[in-house]
């Protein structure tokens, strides 16, 4: 009799709630489970649409502030608490705030039983874990990632066959500048809304961050029936910004990840990890092939991903480190009148620390988009006028070419790079050859036209380069007026293959020829090709025959005599 005089009662236990809800956040709560009621700290009423600080009949008040969806699951787990069946309560779910939106809470209790066993009162508090964005968001109504990895670690390892699939809005940071944040809130909420409307059983939902979500699948499904999904939710997108007007206009791109293709097949915290990871990058790939479209994980995809990340990581270095890595090549441009060497074209050549030596044609590219290509550019033009200056003690109207990026003229003061570095080197402007690729990027470009005039204006050689390669403009021929044509090596081929091709290439030299230009066939070979292309009477010859590039110790003795 004196143990149950010292049980804590109902309304005791409510007394020390209110005590110390004065300097807590969250809200403090008693529910007395053999008479029915219940109590909360008054600040939860600030905050919730509850009935008030203490009610009974708890089924029916609870039914009016628990989203439905959540409804069922809580008395559950209420009534296993009330039968005695466990001890502890800890749920996450939404109550209704007093502006009308839900908010995600997590209810943690704890059971108190009578001395004789029975359960009798459950004490506990409530969190809002909405704010976060992490565990509940409480703009799209959803629950965040830690909910998404709690649910997939709880699951594990049974997710062999289960999907990710990752959706991003298109344009979201748009919608936001045009509309405002709020605007941007209810786009966020509508479509979670039209997310959650396409689902079906043992399908789920999460707001990740920002305007990504994910949908965790858990059905087995295979690529087709993701596929239907998506478009499903597309609909509804679709339908949702007619529904609006069309005041902001914005698609979903998706990425799907099956997880039964991670390397890491013991699905834990790494598995995990790396299935975010490739999540990401699947949805990256969606938008950048066009965005509003669905991309499946590709594994050879994501290993070309992971080396262009790793050469950018080694060309930063490189530059970084005094251009460590990169090299200069030559290769002869030979004059068909007498076989004397007119110039040499530099080629850029790159290694890495690991000792690999990397194409061009794939380091080339990131050093674009990279706009490395601008203090590796600078680097190029010293360096090959330094050779230049030393090939010039020997053969003293010798020339170097060097190829340049169309970042380079449009991002940089190319001109004045080239000009101080012939001063410094006290070199004349026409032992300098500038070529630029012969493509849809030479049309109507101011920017191009203007420097070209200016290099020209002081002497330095322009060169059109892979004449005949894929895209061929006279038009370019009349807007730069260039000093020589390059012809490509693709169309060599064909000429030397084909005589209508050859015919074709006969009439291009006189062509070239009669507007006082000059002319390079590019890829020669062999002494047979080099035979029959003399018959067309090129001006020079640049390929194989005579040396393929080389360093430049290894050029200056090749041709120190020639």
């Amino acid at each position: 009799m004196d143990k149950e005089k010292q049980f804590p009662d109902f309304k005791t236990l409510c007394d020390i709630a209110k005590l110390y809800a004065s300097c807590m956040n969250d809200y403090l709560y008693v529910l007395d489970l053999t008479q029915d009621v219940y109590f909360i700290t008054e600040n939860a009423l600030k905050r919730f649409a509850l009935p008030g600080s203490m009610f009974s009949d708890t089924r029916n008040n609870f039914r009016a502030v628990v989203h439905p969806d959540d409804f069922d699951m809580l008395i559950a787990d209420l009534d296993e608490v009330s039968s005695g069946k466990k001890d502890e309560h800890n749920l996450k779910y939404r109550w209704i705030g007093l502006d009308g939106y839900f908010v995600w809470i997590n209810c943690r209790g704890q059971l108190l039983r009578t001395p004789g066993g029975t359960p009798h009162l459950m004490v506990g508090c409530i969190n809002e874990i909405g704010n976060s964005q992490t565990a509940a968001d409480n703009i799209s109504g959803l629950l965040g990632e830690s909910s998404l990895h709690e649910r997939v670690r709880q699951m594990m390892p049974s997710l062999r066959n289960a999907m990710f699939m990752r959706l991003g809005i298109d344009d979201f940071k748009i919608v936001n500048e045009r509309h405002g944040t709020d605007y941007g809130d209810f786009v966020l909420r509508e479509v979670a809304d039209c997310i959650q409307r396409t689902l079906g059983p043992r399908q789920y939902v999460y707001r990740i961050v920002s305007d990504e979500f994910m949908v965790l699948d858990l059905n087995d499904s295979n690529y087709n029936e993701m596929n239907r999904l998506y478009h499903r939710i597309r609909t509804e997108v679709d339908s949702l910004v007619a529904r609006e007007n069309y005041k902001a206009i914005y698609t979903i791109s998706a990425g799907l990840v099956p997880l039964a293709n991670l390397e890491n097949k013991q699905y834990d915290y790494t598995s995990y990890s790396e299935a975010m990871k490739l999540s990401e990058f699947a949805m990256s790939q969606a938008k950048a092939r066009g965005r509003n479209q669905l991309y499946s994980f590709r594994r050879e995809d994501y290993s070309a991903f992971l080396r262009r990340r790793y050469l950018n990581s080694c060309l930063s270095q490189a530059v970084s480190d005094n251009f460590n890595g990169f090299e200069l090549n030559f290769q002869p441009l030979v004059a068909t009148n007498g076989e004397l060497l007119y110039a040499a074209e530099a080629l850029l050549r790159f290694r890495t620390r690991a000792d690999e030596l990397v194409s061009p044609v794939e380091f080339i590219p990131l050093l674009e988009e990279s706009s490395l290509i601008i203090p590796v550019g600078r680097w190029i033009i010293r360096n090959a006028l330094t050779f230049c200056k030393k090939m010039r003690e020997r053969h003293p109207d010798f020339r170097v070419s060097i190829n340049l990026s169309y970042i380079q003229l449009l991002k940089t003061s190319l001109f004045d790079d080239i000009k101080n570095a012939l001063d410094e080197l006290q070199l004349p402007p026409d032992c300098l050859i500038t070529e630029l690729t012969e493509s849809g990027h030479l049309e109507d470009s101011a920017a191009v036209r203007s420097v070209w005039s200016k290099l020209k204006g002081i002497g330095v050689g322009i060169a059109l380069d892979d004449f005949g390669k894929g895209y061929s403009n006279l038009t370019n021929i009349g807007n730069l007026r260039p000093s020589i044509i390059k012809i490509d090596r693709s169309f060599t081929l064909k000429a030397l293959e084909n005589a209508y091709e050859f015919d074709l290439l006969l009439h291009i030299i006189k062509m070239v020829h009669s507007l006082g230009l000059g002319l390079v066939v590019e890829g020669i070979e062999t002494s047979d090709e080099l035979a029959r292309i003399n018959l067309l009477e090129p001006d020079y010859i640049q390929g194989y025959y005579y040396s393929k590039p080389c360093t430049q110790n290894e050029f200056m003795n090749k041709f120190q005599g020639k």
